[in-house]
């Protein structure tokens, strides 16, 4: 019994910052002091907690709206397995959701609502996580990054995964090939700068989404003329003929719900010689306000993850950071 007696004092130690709601950082250094007492073979949950907890999407109030306010989850209670029996997250989900577009699922919490199976492809919608496979609960999929202070849909229109694609394209500033830029645009809803991304349609497959998306928000195909559209698409074709996957899997994003968030494909198309894309006059379409090659350094603040990504791709491209 006293050989596992330091096992039992770091986990009285830890009930104890839990119970005391201290900071994530110092509860995470003790759970792998237990871990390494016993010689690795540590909890699953203790593993997990090394992760870096969600926190846009835990924002005060929702996007888009004044007054939803999402109940505040402190860090030691994101997690699923740890107690929080107080825990009542505000039910929103926005009118433009429930107006049903073709884009939005159902409410399956009502009676007679169609049954969606989850955790699988579900005819043409894919409901897979990238994180694995996610909880049901009450009907409903469960986040698997932990609670958000606020269950429904929020403004996403799927239960459970909601993917999109970023493709972040990037140039070299100047021939020293040492500070790299990237296209962003400037979001409408919120007036953050971020990856001209978007929504995967059903049924679509990822690449065409990426190569769609850009051409949409950075370059306003919409509004070109036939003869702009047909050297935009040589460029493109040059351009997204080969990328490199930065990130696959959940999105820290301010819309995320308990029951509904985001997750993302971002792939690198890059313009090494300047000689594609690089060469055009980018031109904002209808989803956001504005459009520029962006500089990308330490100070870059971005949408959601976005930040995570391009720090990835400067370091691949061995970039100033």
């Amino acid at each position: 019994m006293y050989q596992y007696l330091p096992v039992y004092i770091g986990l009285a130690v830890i009930v104890v910052a839990v119970v005391l709601q201290h900071k994530y950082q110092i509860l995470q250094f003790l759970i792998f002091q237990v871990n390494d007492f016993m010689g690795g073979k540590g909890s699953k949950a203790a593993v997990n907690m090394n992760k870096k907890l969600h926190e846009k999407a835990r924002c005060a109030i929702y996007p888009r709206t004044k007054d939803v306010k999402r109940f505040v989850v402190p860090d030691s209670k994101v997690p699923w397995s740890v107690q929080f029996p107080e825990y009542k997250p505000v039910d929103f989900t926005s009118e433009g959701v429930k107006a049903g577009p073709v884009w939005a699922d159902k409410d399956i919490r009502e009676p007679n609502a169609p049954v969606i199976k989850f955790n699988c492809i579900d005819g043409v919608i894919n409901r897979t996580s990238f994180t694995g496979k996610y909880e049901i609960v009450n009907k409903c999929p469960r986040n698997p990054e932990g609670r958000t202070g606020l269950c429904g849909r929020g403004s996403l229109g799927r239960w459970g995964p909601n993917h999109a694609a970023d493709p972040i394209v990037t140039r070299w500033k100047t021939s020293e090939k040492k500070i790299l830029q990237f296209i962003a645009v400037q979001r409408k809803d919120n007036g953050e700068w971020a990856i001209p991304g978007g929504m995967v349609d059903a049924g679509e497959v990822v690449s065409v989404t990426l190569r769609r998306e850009f051409g949409e928000e950075a370059l306003n195909t919409f509004e070109a003329t036939p003869q702009e559209k047909v050297h935009i698409e040589k460029s493109l074709d040059k351009l997204f003929h080969s990328g490199i996957e930065v990130y696959k899997g959940y999105v820290d994003d301010p819309r995320n719900t308990d029951n509904a968030w985001m997750e993302t494909v971002a792939m690198n198309f890059h313009d090494e010689n300047g000689d594609s894309v690089g060469l055009f006059k980018l031109n904002a379409g209808d989803d956001a306000m504005g459009v520029q090659w962006m500089d990308i350094t330490r100070k870059t603040k971005l949408y959601a993850s976005h930040e995570d990504f391009i720090k990835t791709v400067a370091q691949r491209h061995k970039a100033t950071w």
